[in-house]
């Protein structure tokens, strides 16, 4: 493996630690939770997440059709990542910042939770999965295997399942609040048409 690229993977490592130490940090002091998703309902979530993150980070060396190369390492392949990483992971701390206490790792309803509407959730609905989205395709992209390909697919449905979890909670703790705010923004995009969900 040339230098540079191995250079970017620790880089993509440290980056990813820094962003889960922060992560964990800052979830203290979140408001109280008046509401939980279920426990199968989380795992629907932490699973894939699992997984996906498993294969985000299988090495090419380990072998078989997942370590498969989708295109060599190279200086451009890994700068573009690590940009789009980097990238990623700012916006989702930007969002994760001006959503302050409200904020929770699983899908609830706080005490006294808020709409907010502010900050990069004036430019979609669920800024954070947007970011880490972003953060993952970006590692996807440096490493180039199928692995990472596959485990970025396996990611992003997991956030999309979450989010329309979320949807459900919101609708009914803003009734028809949240239903004009999913008018105007879009979901995941930004600057995409909105798509409203169904009512459930």
């Amino acid at each position: 493996m040339h230098r540079e690229p191995l250079l970017y993977r620790q880089l993509i490592l440290l980056l990813w630690l820094a962003w889960g130490a922060y992560w964990i940090v800052s979830a203290a002091g979140a408001k109280a939770t008046v509401r939980r998703e279920s426990l199968g309902s989380r795992l629907m979530t932490i699973v894939p997440l699992l997984v996906g993150s498993a294969l985000l980070g299988w090495h090419a060396a380990s072998g078989g059709w997942l370590g498969v190369r989708l295109w060599a390492p190279s200086l451009t392949a890994s700068s573009i990542g690590v940009a789009a990483l980097a990238a990623g992971m700012a916006f989702a701390v930007w969002a994760r910042v001006h959503l302050g206490r409200n904020w929770s790792g699983q899908v609830t309803v706080k005490q006294g939770h808020e709409l907010i509407r502010s900050g990069p959730y004036a430019f979609v609905r669920h800024p954070i999965y947007t970011g880490l989205i972003l953060a993952v395709l970006g590692t996807a992209i440096a490493m180039g295997t199928v692995a990472a390909a596959l485990g970025t697919l396996i990611i992003a449905a997991s956030f999309v399942l979450k989010l329309r979890r979320e949807e459900v909670f919101m609708r009914e703790t803003f009734p028809g609040e949240y239903q004009r705010y999913s008018a105007r923004v879009p979901a995941l995009i930004p600057f995409s048409r909105p798509r409203r969900s169904a009512p459930r």
